[in-house]
């Protein structure tokens, strides 16, 4: 009911005030009311409860035992109320307890985070990083809030999710630095010819497979894996080719010692972004984790954010 005493702020306020200063006058002056107006709201929730809530001894206005019962709900209407009408605090890093869930390939466990976890650990000490897969779940789980943000290629987020682009990824070829045939250059020929192993994980392996087969060049796959822990090593003890994206190419070539050739075939580049759910987008936790993430890789002009 809209005239219910009950469901007004000043008036739950009043009954606050009362419990706490036992004095009608006080109560007026902390409501910044007169003592007549606070008297008659007084009266009001008197007749509305059949009850008179507080009654007038030497010692103050005492509260009924009705009045007792009610303080508990009305002081945790008066805090939810509260909470609805504060803006959230500034994100503090430094001082912060929580986890951020990121979904990320393999491939990002070696190339972007550690960067990420040494800048956090520095930034915000108490704060814990945990990695998820990119996979179906991606989109559900930044929707629902069980993850933050996803850094990576995820072409099927779209409507509700907003990307920012990082950087652009093209693709390298790694052999053996030792390889008895391929040397200063690896051409067409050599790269058909030779046996090659396969990353069928990942977001851009479908990219690779689609622009092998627009060029009608087909790898002679002697091994395939579902991602990239192993390869570094399986590449420098063989003679296979691997076909992946330039970053954690590098990475792999100067932790194995492999030789790094540019693709004979042309492969279309992507872009690595980052990825979080409209409904974060405002959360300032979020936001200082997307700013960090902005800093540490975002290479080139910026670009702003866009939604999906």
């Amino acid at each position: 009911m809209r005239d219910d005493p009950l469901q007004d702020p000043k008036l739950l306020r009043l009954l606050d005030l009362l419990q706490r200063t036992r004095s009608v006058t006080q109560a007026a002056e902390l409501l910044g009311q007169s003592q007549p107006t606070v008297s008659i709201w007084l009266a009001k929730l008197r007749q509305r409860l059949g009850d008179p809530l507080f009654v007038r001894t030497p010692a103050g206005m005492l509260p009924t035992p009705r009045a007792q019962a009610l303080i508990g709900p009305v002081r945790e209407a008066l805090e939810a109320l509260q909470r609805l009408s504060t803006r959230d605090a500034p994100f503090d890093p430094a001082h912060a307890e929580r986890s951020f869930r990121i979904c990320m390939t393999d491939a990002s466990h070696i190339t972007l985070l550690p960067p990420l976890l040494a800048h956090v650990r520095a930034l915000a000490p108490q704060v814990k990083l945990v990695a998820a897969r990119i996979d179906e779940r991606t989109g559900p789980a930044l929707q629902s809030g069980e993850a933050d943000l996803a850094l990576g290629y995820v072409p099927w987020l779209a409507a509700g999710f907003y990307q920012q682009a990082l950087y652009a990824q093209d693709w390298v070829c790694l052999v053996n630095a030792r390889h008895p045939r391929v040397k200063r250059t690896l051409t067409r020929r050599l790269y058909q010819s030779e046996g090659h192993v396969g990353i069928t994980g990942g977001t851009g392996s479908e990219l690779l497979a689609n622009a092998l087969k627009r060029a009608k060049v087909e790898r002679r796959l002697m091994l395939e894996l579902p991602g990239f822990l192993g390869l570094g090593a399986i590449v420098a003890s063989t003679d296979l080719i691997a076909t992946l994206p330039r970053q954690i190419g590098e990475a792999l070539a100067a932790s194995a010692g492999l030789a790094v050739h540019a693709s004979p075939t042309a492969i279309a580049p992507f872009t690595v972004q980052q990825h979080w759910h409209a409904r974060a987008h405002h959360d300032g936790a979020n936001r200082w984790l997307r700013s960090v993430c902005e800093g540490l890789f975002q290479r080139g002009q910026p670009r702003r954010a866009r939604l999906g």
